[in-house]
């Protein structure tokens, strides 16, 4: 799976890297009760454990507020997407359940205060970069709008921008069809490799347990 980071979002936020799991062969579902079960208490908690106010300090969390600030993205108005669903946890909202994949990776998500990205291998064109957007990178996303990606962190293909620590889009979605999927955790400058590699084989134990298939390949990227 050819990822690269571009030097420049390199030079603006040194020591960002990626996760990255490539897996095939999987069987999707909507996710079975044992693992709605597993989620639904780790939910409630995190609702004990945490509150908004408490939210500045969760590291990885205050890692990435920092990391925004240095590409001047402002961390309360585009937050990365593991924080935002953190806090609609918090705010009482429900789980919104999607399917076995997309359920496990927002887990994930929770799990480690970490932006996870899950696409269908099939509807990218290869190679991907990742790269800081330009004025033309836009597209339909997950949350029902149209987003604008000037200046912050994207995950582009051949057909231009199709993900972020933000929100991802609609054509890359992951659906019960997908059989073959992208998972890019985006990691900010204070997760060491080694708990990095901890992550990147924790996710795809958990991944595979759920939706059988194996992982193609798995890497760190962090240069260009």
């Amino acid at each position: 799976m050819y990822v690269t980071i571009d030097a420049t979002l390199l030079e603006k936020l040194p020591g960002f890297s990626l996760g990255m799991i490539h897996y095939s062969g999987m069987s999707l579902s909507t996710s079975p009760k044992m693992l709605m079960g597993r989620m639904n208490y780790f939910i409630e908690s995190l609702r004990l454990e945490h509150s908004l106010e408490t939210l500045k300090d969760i590291p990885n969390l205050s890692s990435w507020r920092g990391g925004f600030k240095k590409l001047g993205i402002d961390p309360t108005r585009y937050r990365p997407s593991s924080e935002a669903l953190l806090r609609r946890i918090l705010q009482g909202n429900p789980f919104h359940w999607v399917n076995s994949a997309v359920d496990i990776n927002n887990f994930l998500s929770l799990i480690h205060f970490l932006p996870f990205g899950l696409y269908d291998v099939h509807k990218l064109q290869l190679p991907i970069r990742c790269q800081l957007g330009t004025e033309n990178d836009t597209y339909p996303a997950l949350n029902g709008r149209d987003v604008t990606m000037k200046g912050k962190i994207i995950l582009a293909d051949e057909n231009g921008a199709f993900g972020s620590p933000i929100v991802d889009s609609l054509r890359t979605s992951v659906s019960v069809d997908s059989t073959e999927l992208l998972q890019i955790i985006f990691v900010p400058p204070n997760v060491s490799p080694n708990e990095q590699e901890k992550i990147i084989g924790s996710s795809a134990r958990m991944m595979i347990e759920i939706n059988s298939g194996d992982v193609a390949e798995s890497a760190i990227i962090s240069t260009k």
